[in-house]
């Protein structure tokens, strides 16, 4: 395809000129001929220098001793002001030292944002306050984060001394001291307190006088007191923010316990409710069934009594005495046996009921003979054949009662036939 571009194009496809040929200008090293051959360093030792006659090595400072020299220097700087601070500093004729020392407070680890009138507040509960004196940076102007009060009472700063120490004051805990600048003789502030004096050389610990040593373990161990009592006083409110989460847990189990069993109960009463106006209704469904069928026995008895047939005495327990169904024994039997039954348990009120239906039993038993009598005497004898015309009434009554109580014997024919579901 090529071939076929215009030459235009071909020029760019076709290949450069070689690379001529040009002669070395000199031989390479490995090509050169060394007149002189390598040697040692023995030929030039005469040109060295004496090392008699040379000067002692110099030592180069590292970089721990170049600290160390740092730090004895400042030490040195600081010890020179701490001293020109101590022939300076005098408590007592301090013109911002005011006041009476022994009523006065000293309040230290305060917040910076921490007003004047807040630490009055605060400070106030112990007895009335003379005097509050914040102490402010000269340079910045901000608050240093102590002060001191000065109470009416000497007796109020002994009570604040005693317990406002550690008293957390705008999240803060804060340090509570007497004013010892005063008060104790050759005291000195901390910031004063370590400092070798350049002429015993000795620390200020092994210098006669009042050392600040015990003031300092004194610091400590109260501030550990602090920490220690501010832990206590921080794991006793989890203490009793525990127990007072356990109490509201326990008393919403209890409300919903008590909630539970007094709906548990309203059931059961309801339930209770609705048996016993079961139970009633059905009780007194059988009395009217059973006074109806009494009243309607009752009726039909008075045919035979006129017809000189009556039952004999020891008839069935079905059939009434003299007094009739409504006479004043049977309701008052009725009304004991009802008063009784209320307050019997479940097994005698369903003896009871047993009871009851063998008594309806036997009570219809009673009627069907009856109605048989009544049949008799209208027939006159002259009746159908049955088969038990031999027989005598109590002849007939005692062959009933052999054939059973589940059935009766029809006057019709003379068999037995099966009572009507009850």
């Amino acid at each position: 395809m090529t071939q076929f571009l215009p030459p235009n194009l071909l020029a760019l496809f076709a290949p450069r000129d070689p690379i001529p040929y040009l002669p070395p200008l000199e031989k390479l090293p490995h090509e050169k001929h060394h007149n002189q051959p390598y040697c040692g360093i023995a030929p030039y030792i005469r040109e060295f220098e004496d090392p008699r006659d040379a000067p002692p090595p110099t030592r180069a400072e590292t970089r721990e001793e170049r600290m160390e020299r740092k730090r004895r220097e400042k030490i040195e700087r600081r010890q020179q002001e701490v001293e020109t601070e101590l022939k300076m500093w005098d408590p007592h004729n301090d013109p911002n030292a005011q006041g009476d020392a022994f009523k006065t407070l000293f309040v230290a680890r305060v917040n910076y944002d921490t007003t004047e009138s807040k630490l009055r507040r605060e400070f106030e509960v112990y007895g009335p306050i003379k005097r509050i004196h914040m102490v402010y940076s000269k340079r910045s102007g901000k608050p240093r984060g102590y002060a001191f009060i000065e109470y009416e009472h000497e007796r109020d700063m002994h009570s604040a001394y005693k317990h406002a120490d550690g008293k957390k004051i705008d999240g803060r805990r804060v340090l509570v001291d007497v004013e010892r600048g005063r008060t104790v003789k050759g005291w000195r502030p901390r910031r004063l307190g370590e400092h070798v004096p350049p002429s015993t050389g000795l620390p200020t610990s092994s210098r006669p006088g009042p050392s600040p040593l015990p003031h300092r373990d004194r610091d400590r161990d109260r501030e550990r007191e602090r920490r220690e009592r501010s832990r206590e006083r921080d794991k006793e409110r989890e203490r009793r923010r525990s127990r007072s989460r356990d109490r509201r847990r326990r008393s919403r189990s209890r409300d919903k316990e008590e909630r539970r069993r007094s709906r548990e109960r309203s059931k059961d009463k309801d339930r209770d409710r609705k048996r016993r106006s079961s139970r009633s209704r059905e009780r007194a469904r059988r009395e009217r069934e059973r006074k109806e069928e009494l009243r309607g026995g009752g009726g039909d008895m008075a045919e035979p009594s006129e017809a000189g047939d009556a039952p004999p005495d020891d008839g069935p327990p079905g059939e009434l005495g003299p007094d009739g169904p409504d006479g004043p024994e049977e309701k008052g039997r009725d009304r004991d046996r009802e008063r009784r039954r209320s307050h019997r348990s479940e097994r005698e009120r369903r003896r009871d009921r047993d009871r009851d239906r063998d008594r309806d039993r036997e009570h219809k038993r009673g009627e069907r003979g009856s109605e048989r009598g009544r049949d008799e005497a209208r027939g006159g004898g002259g009746g159908q054949d049955n088969g038990l015309e031999g027989l005598g009434n109590d002849s007939r009554d005692m062959y009933m009662e052999s054939e059973g109580g589940d059935g009766y014997l029809a006057p019709e024919n003379g068999y037995l036939m099966e009572a009507a579901p009850e």
